[in-house]
C-alpha cells in the first residue's frame, strides 16, 4: 500500500518555486507556481493538452494533496527520526548516479563485457613491491623482461624471479581465463597484449606483473553440470587408491546400466556439499574448476556423461546439463556490475568524478600549508595525542573549492585518525579531497538538477501523505469498530449477497459425546468465545478431544457445510482419523446480519466515507487561495 500511494504521489510531485515564477495557489500559506503546476500536469498527461474539465478535476485532486501534506506536517511528522531516515535513505540511493562518473562506468561495463567474447591463456611472473619502494620492484621487472625478450625460456625465468607462490606448482603458466577473473590491470593489458609478445610492467596492488599471452578462443562460455565423487589423493597409500577407483568403477557401471544419476550422486558422492543437490554444481565457466574437470566438462554435450576423470582431489565422474554462450548485455550487466565492485575499475569512475569536480569548482591546494602540515606529522611520527593536540593550533587552510576551505587543522586530525589504515600525509590529503568534494556536490545536487529536486519532493511528501492518511483513514477505519458497526447499520442495503452463506462452526471431535457435549454448548455460547473454549475448557496438554473451524461459507466452499446444510448430495469429504465425529453448528443467512459478514467490503466503504470527511475537514481548517487569473491562462 506505501509503495502504491508513493507512486501516485509521483504523479502529483512538486517542483522547486522560482522566484520569477506566477503563483497560481497558496495552499496553507505555502505558494504554489504556474510552472510547478503546469509541469506536474504534464507529466501525467501524455497529450499534454489542458482542457477546462480535466484542469478543473485535476485542481482539485491537487489541492487535496497538498492539504493532506499540509495536515502532515501540522501533526509532525515531518520531524519525526523515522521519516527523516526513511527520506535520507532513498537520497542516497537517488544521489549515487550523480555522484560517479557514470559515462566512464558505463564505458568500463561495456568492456568487461566485450572481454567476454573471448578466452585468453596467459603465463605471468609477479614482482612484488615492498611498501612505498615502487622503483626498486619496477626496475628488477624491466631486468626480468631483458632476459625475456632476449630468448630466455619463461618457464625458467618464472620459476627463478616470480614472487607468485603458486609458481612453484605452475612455473609461472596460469591457464585459460576470461573478464572479470583477474585484476583490472592484468586483465586489459590481457586482452590489448598481441599474442606471444613480452608485456611492459603492469602494476597493480600486488606489485607487477610481466605477462605473455599464448593464445585466445572464441569464449567457451558456461556449463550447468553435476558430478559424482570419490575423494583420493597422491598421498594415499595404492591400496586405497585402488579401491577409491574401482568404487567409481561400480558407480560408471550402475549408470551405463540406466541408474538415476541424482539418486547414485546423494548416496555414494563424497563431496557432500554437492551430493545433497543430487551432484549438481550449477553453471560455471572457465577458471572455476581445476584444469582436468574444466576440460573434460567443457568437451562433452548436453546429456552426455563422462568417464572417470583423475583430478588432484580424486575421481569424477561428470554429467553435462546445459551449456550457454555469452548472455546479452543487459541480462551481464548486473553481474558486470556487482563483480566490479572488488577491482580497482571500482575507484577509476569516482576519481574521474572527482577530477571533473576539481576542474568545476576551481580546486586549490595550498603548498606551503602542506609543508607546514608535512613538517608537523614528521616532528611528531611517535606522538598521536600530541600531533593531534599541535594539528588544532594550525589555523591555516590547506585546500579551497567553491565557497569552501579546508582548515590543515582537519587533514592532521583526519590522518591521526586513519593513521591505522595506511598511507601517508599525501594520501591522506588526496583521500580527504575526495570526500570533501563529493561531500559538496551531494549538497548541491537539489540546486543542479531539477529532475532530482522534483523526485526528492515526491518522495518527501509521499511519505508524509502516507502516514498521515494512514492515521486518519486506513488504520483508522480497521480498529474504529463501533464506526463500522454504525456505517453497516446505516448502510445496510447497500450490502447483499447473490446467494446464502452459512455462518458458523465447523467441528471436528474424537468421539459421539465430545460432540454431543459441543454441539449443546454452541448453541448456548457467544460465538467469540467458541474457539478459546474448545482450546482451553475440552483440549488438555495430552490429549485433542476436538478442532474448530470458524467460518462464513458459500456453497462449495466446504465439504461438510455443502453436506449438512445446502444437502448437496454425493459430497466427499475427508475423515481424520483421530477426530473423526464432525458436526457443523451455525444458522444460513440469506444476507449479511453484522458488518464482519462482509469486512472488506465494508471496511473499504467506511474508508472511503472517512477520507470524504477529512478532506471536508481540512478545506475548512485551512486556506486555499487561488489565482483564477493565472488558472485562466493555463487554460
Amino acid at each position: 500500500m506505501k509503495r502504491f500511494i508513493i507512486a501516485v504521489i509521483a504523479l502529483i510531485g512538486a517542483m522547486q518555486i522560482s522566484a520569477q515564477d506566477e503563483i497560481l495557489m497558496t495552499i496553507n500559506g505555502e505558494p504554489v507556481t504556474k510552472a510547478e503546476f503546469e509541469y506536474i500536469y504534464n507529466k501525467n498527461n501524455s497529450d499534454n493538452a489542458i482542457d477546462k474539465k480535466t484542469l478543473d478535476e485535476y485542481v482539485d485532486l491537487f489541492v487535496n494533496f497538498k492539504l493532506k501534506v499540509a495536515e502532515a506536517k501540522a501533526q509532525g511528522f515531518d520531524t519525526l527520526k523515522t521519516f527523516k531516515r526513511e527520506l535520507n535513505g532513498y537520497r542516497k540511493q537517488l544521489a549515487k548516479p550523480y555522484l560517479t562518473d557514470t559515462e566512464l562506468e558505463e564505458a568500463l561495463y561495456q568492456e568487461a563485457y566485450s572481454h567476454f567474447s573471448e578466452d585468453c591463456e596467459v603465463s605471468h611472473i609477479l614482482i612484488r613491491t615492498e611498501g612505498e619502494d615502487t622503483l626498486t620492484s619496477y626496475n628488477k621487472a624491466i631486468e626480468v623482461i631483458k632476459r625475456l625478450n632476449a630468448g630466455e625460456d619463461f618457464s625458467k625465468v618464472a620459476d627463478e624471479t616470480s614472487d607468485d607462490q603458486s609458481v612453484v606448482r605452475n612455473h609461472g603458466y596460469l591457464g585459460w581465463f576470461t573478464a572479470l577473473q583477474l585484476v583490472w590491470p592484468f586483465e586489459k593489458a590481457m586482452y590489448e597484449l598481441p599474442l606471444n609478445v613480452i608485456s611492459t610492467p603492469i602494476k597493480s596492488d600486488y606489485g607487477y606483473h610481466i605477462i605473455k599471452v599464448h593464445n585466445r578462443r572464441p569464449a567457451w562460455g558456461q556449463v550447468n553440470a553435476r558430478h559424482i565423487m570419490k575423494m583420493c589423493s597422491d598421498r594415499m597409500p595404492q591400496e586405497m587408491q585402488e579401491k577409491k577407483y574401482q568404487e567409481m568403477v561400480e558407480i560408471k557401471n550402475r549408470l551405463d546400466a540406466g541408474e538415476d544419476f541424482a539418486t547414485l550422486a546423494l548416496e555414494l558422492s563424497e563431496d557432500k556439499a554437492s551430493a545433497q543437490k543430487g551432484g549438481d554444481l550449477g553453471w560455471f565457466g572457465i577458471g572455476r574448476m581445476v584444469r582436468e574437470f574444466e576440460k573434460a566438462t567443457f568437451a562433452l554435450n548436453p546429456g552426455e556423461t563422462s568417464e572417470i576423470i583423475k583430478t588432484q582431489f580424486g575421481y569424477h565422474i561428470i554429467n553435462l546439463k546445459e551449456k550457454r554462450g555469452v548472455e546479452p548485455f543487459e541480462k551481464k550487466k548486473a553481474e558486470i556490475q556487482r563483480m566490479m565492485q572488488y577491482d580497482s575499475r571500482s575507484t577509476a569512475a569516482k576519481t574521474s568524478f572527482v577530477n571533473k569536480l576539481k576542474k568545476e569548482y576551481n580546486f586549490q591546494i595550498n603548498d606551503t600549508e602542506i609543508k607546514k602540515a608535512k613538517a608537523l606529522v614528521a616532528k611528531y611520527a611517535d606522538n598521536d595525542s600530541l600531533l593531534k593536540v599541535k594539528g588544532t593550533e594550525m589555523d591555516g587552510c590547506i585546500m579551497t573549492f567553491a565557497d569552501q576551505q579546508i582548515p590543515t587543522s582537519e587533514l592532521i586530525a583526519y590522518y591521526v585518525t586513519t593513521k591505522m589504515m595506511g598511507g601517508d600525509i599525501d594520501d591522506k590529503l588526496t583521500q580527504i579531497a575526495e570526500m570533501k568534494l563529493i561531500q559538496y556536490e551531494d549538497s548541491q545536487l537539489e540546486k543542479k538538477y531539477t529532475d532530482f529536486a522534483n523526485l526528492m519532493n515526491e518522495y518527501h511528501d509521499g511519505i508524509l501523505l502516507f502516514e498521515v492518511s494512514n492515521k486518519e483513514v486506513w488504520e483508522k477505519a480497521i480498529k474504529d469498530t463501533e464506526g463500522l458497526k454504525n456505517y453497516f447499520k446505516k448502510n445496510k442495503k447497500n450490502y447483499t449477497w447473490d446467494e446464502p452463506r452459512y455462518k458458523g462452526f465447523v467441528v471436528k471431535c474424537k468421539d459421539d459425546a465430545t460432540a454431543k457435549q459441543l454441539k449443546k454448548a454452541i448453541k448456548k455460547m457467544n460465538p467469540d468465545s467458541v474457539v478459546n473454549y474448545i482450546r482451553k475448557q475440552v483440549n488438555n496438554d495430552s490429549v485433542t478431544f476436538a478442532s474448530v473451524e470458524r467460518g462464513l461459507w458459500k456453497q462449495g466452499e466446504n465439504g461438510y457445510v455443502d453436506l449438512t446444510e445446502f444437502k448437496v448430495p454425493n459430497t466427499q469429504v475427508e475423515v481424520n482419523e483421530e477426530l473423526p465425529i464432525t458436526i457443523v453448528v451455525g444458522k444460513m443467512l440469506k444476507k449479511p446480519e453484522a458488518y464482519t459478514d462482509v469486512r472488506g467490503a465494508i471496511t473499504a466503504d467506511y474508508q472511503n466515507y472517512l477520507e470524504k470527511a477529512w478532506i471536508e475537514t481540512l478545506r475548512n481548517k485551512y486556506v486555499v487561495e487561488i489565482n483564477q487569473e493565472v488558472l485562466n491562462s493555463l487554460r
